[in-house]
């Protein structure tokens, strides 16, 4: 670590990164299978599922903020976010599988079990997660330095993406030995037992340094009225949103689409191992391109350039394989850098409000990146299991025309369209290079006038 205590080493980046690849164990496996595991093996509709997603958002909007909140006034020898990866680390584990476990119950009690077990999860995905990205914000104050340290945290992540999307469906077949609720349930005690693993790890290897100044009194008003003020944080709350819901509706949709117009269920695993190298091998370019070009520019170029390569996927037939996997490498790798920019740039939104107000609310800040998160796939994953049903898709059979065309639809046009929107919202974002150097040096600036004087 250099003598301004900003540079990262290599290990505490690893660690850091670790953290995600545990967050993805479980989330990939509600990101990726959750709705076919709720149609096809649960034995609930695709409506129901859709509704259960989408009202659990309404939680969202009161737990999510309330979570930052408290992280923002926690105070303990591991610091406000670290604590937080220890206590949840086992809840998250347990409930992964229990939201994937089939109880012997009837079409109202399964909704029931699904709605129950699923918001659970997510509350619970909140009070580790929000502490975690937040942590990211308050290991360092270097901009750039950030951004390298997210592009670990999502090549981490990606990796456990890799492994889940990669590997889920074949392990719950061989658990399951044709019984797929079985499968389902061992897969995710094995992903439940790794993720716990490695969010120790991140624990235990991590550290936060930027504390609030101390001056600074608490007032949950004042940091509300602030966060909804600063313009930069309001922009991405929105493009966080967008973009969840399109990859909440591809990724849900996926597996649809090979098992019902490639007829290769089995391929989709494939397919997503693909994609996610792709991601894998993109993303370290994201640190050097903001430097060359802006975070902000690369952030629309990303959006605007996959968003046009998703819009293709429509194009290809179910013979034409090889065109579907390039034209998704190539979206893949299009969208890579701006994976680690939108956490880059909310960091950057936390010391913007500081610099503006003199208070920090990096929790708070952060809540809206999980509320987007959830938001997203929340939103996706119900107007995925709407459209499949007003598609007329039935589960288990050969599907209609007018079925396959909404599945199709929405792995393509749909998400597409969605994604590209974002550079909308992007062209009003204000934090440019100059004021990230600007805001670094007078907050440094700050807190060595506090330490002094303390």
């Amino acid at each position: 670590m250099s003598k301004d205590g900003t540079k990262l080493s290599i290990k505490e980046k690893i660690g850091y990164g670790l953290g995600d690849t545990a967050s993805h164990f479980v989330w990939d496996m509600v990101g990726f299978w959750i709705l076919i595991f709720y149609t096809d093996t649960f034995g609930i509709s695709a409506a129901a599922a859709g509704t259960i997603m989408l009202v659990a958002r309404f939680w969202d909007m009161v737990s999510d903020p309330i979570m930052g909140i408290i992280a923002d006034k926690t105070k303990t020898r591991w610091g406000k976010f670290r604590p937080y990866i220890l206590w949840m680390a086992l809840p998250y584990s347990i409930l992964a599988v229990l939201t994937f476990t089939t109880p012997d119950l009837g079409q109202t009690g399964k909704i029931i079990w699904a709605g129950i077990t699923y918001f659970s999860l997510m509350t619970v995905f909140t009070a580790i997660n929000l502490p975690y990205s937040s942590l990211g914000a308050v290991m360092t104050s270097d901009s750039y330095e950030r951004a390298g340290l997210n592009s670990y945290r999502f090549i981490f992540a990606f990796i456990g993406q890799l492994i889940v999307s990669g590997t889920a469906l074949t392990l719950a077949k061989y658990f399951g030995n044709g019984d797929n609720a079985k499968g389902y349930q061992i897969t995710l005690v094995l992903f439940s037992v790794i993720s716990f693993i490695l969010f120790m790890i991140t624990f235990k290897s991590t550290k936060e340094r930027i504390q609030p100044l101390k001056e600074q009194k608490e007032s949950i008003k004042e940091d509300f009225r602030n966060l909804f003020k600063n313009k930069p944080w309001v922009i991405l709350f929105f493009v966080g949103i967008i973009s969840f819901i399109m990859f909440a509706i591809q990724n849900l949709s996926i597996a649809y689409y090979f098992k019902y117009y490639i007829g290769k269920e089995e391929n989709v695993q494939l397919f997503n191992v693909v994609g996610t190298i792709a991601l894998i091998v993109a993303i370290p370019f994201s640190k050097a391109l903001a430097k060359r070009f802006s975070k902000k520019n690369v952030f629309i170029a990303s959006s605007l350039i996959s968003g046009f390569f998703f819009i293709l996927l429509f194009l290809p037939t179910e013979k034409n394989i090889v065109s579907i996997y390039i034209i998704n490498i190539l979206a893949k790798m299009a969208y890579a850098p701006a994976v680690p920019l939108l956490w880059t740039m909310l960091a950057d939104t936390a010391d913007y409000s500081e610099w503006k107000t003199g208070r920090r609310s990096t929790g708070l800040v952060f809540s809206a990146a999980t509320f987007a998160q959830k938001a997203g796939w929340g939103i996706g994953g119900a107007l995925a299991g709407w459209l499949l049903y007003l598609f007329k898709f039935v589960p288990n059979v050969a599907q209609s025309v007018t079925s396959v065309l909404g599945i199709k639809l929405m792995i393509s046009i749909i998400p597409g369209i969605l994604y590209m929107t974002c550079a909308i919202f992007l062209f009003f974002y204000t934090i440019d290079k100059k004021t990230c150097e600007v805001m670094q040096e007078e907050l440094d600036r700050r807190r060595i006038e506090e330490g002094k004087s303390n």
